[in-house]
C-alpha cells in the first residue's frame, strides 16, 4: 500500500524515517546515494515499483480482503507482463496478504510466484517502526543477500548458496505494515 507521505511527496518510500534507499545504496544495488526523489531512475538499474493496491492507507489493516485479493490478481499480472527475475516485497505483512501463507522466511522463497519466472523475496519493512531492526544497517545484510541473488540470476556470480539468500532464523513481529 501506499503510504500517506509517499502519497503526499508522490514517489516510493519518502518518508523521513525509510531506510529504503540507504539500504538500496549501502548494499550496492544501486551504484549511488539516492532517494525518493530519484525513484524513477531506480529503472536504469532494473528495479521498479509497484503497489498491491494504489488507495493510500495508514496501515495494511485499512484494506479490505477484496482490495487485497484484487490487487494480488493484478499483481501477477504485472508480473506476467514485465517477467521481472525476483519480486520483492517490503515487508511480511504484505507478503503474507499476497501469498495467502502465514509462515515463510525472509530472503528468498522456495518456489517462483505461481505461473511466472518471478522468484519472491520477503524483506523486513524498511520503516524505521520495525521496532527489531530499528536502523537501516540493521537491515542491510537483507539487501547485501538480494544483491548476491540478483547477480547469480545474471550470471555474474555463478556460486551462491541457499544458505547466502534465506533467514530462517530471523523471526520478526508484525507490526502496523511489516
Amino acid at each position: 500500500d501506499a503510504g500517506l507521505y509517499a502519497a503526499f511527496k508522490q514517489h516510493h518510500y519518502a518518508g523521513p524515517g525509510n531506510h529504503f534507499w540507504k539500504c538500496l545504496f549501502l548494499s550496492g544495488l544501486v551504484p549511488r546515494p539516492m532517494n525518493a526523489e530519484n525513484d524513477r531512475e531506480l529503472l536504469n538499474f532494473g528495479i521498479g515499483f509497484t503497489n498491491i493496491v494504489e488507495r493510500t492507507t495508514r496501515a495494511n489493516q485499512e484494506l479490505s480482503r477484496q482490495e487485497i485479493e484484487e490487487g494480488a490478481k493484478k499483481l501477477v499480472e504485472k508480473i506476467k507482463e514485465y517477467n521481472p527475475k525476483i519480486a520483492v516485497f517490503n515487508g511480511k505483512g504484505i507478503y503474507e496478504v499476497f501469498s495467502g501463507e502465514k509462515e515463510f522466511i525472509f530472503g528468498k522463497q522456495p518456489q517462483k510466484i505461481a505461473d511466472t519466472d518471478t522468484y519472491a523475496w520477503v524483506m523486513p519493512n524498511s520503516s524505521a517502526r520495525c521496532a527489531q531492526l530499528p536502523r537501516a544497517v540493521d537491515k542491510v545484510p537483507f539487501y547485501v543477500a538480494l544483491k548476491k541473488f540478483r547477480d547469480h540470476l545474471r550470471g555474474d556470480l555463478p556460486e551462491l548458496e541457499e544458505s547466502e539468500v534465506t533467514f530462517p532464523d530471523v523471526k520478526l513481529q508484525n507490526f502496523n505494515n511489516q
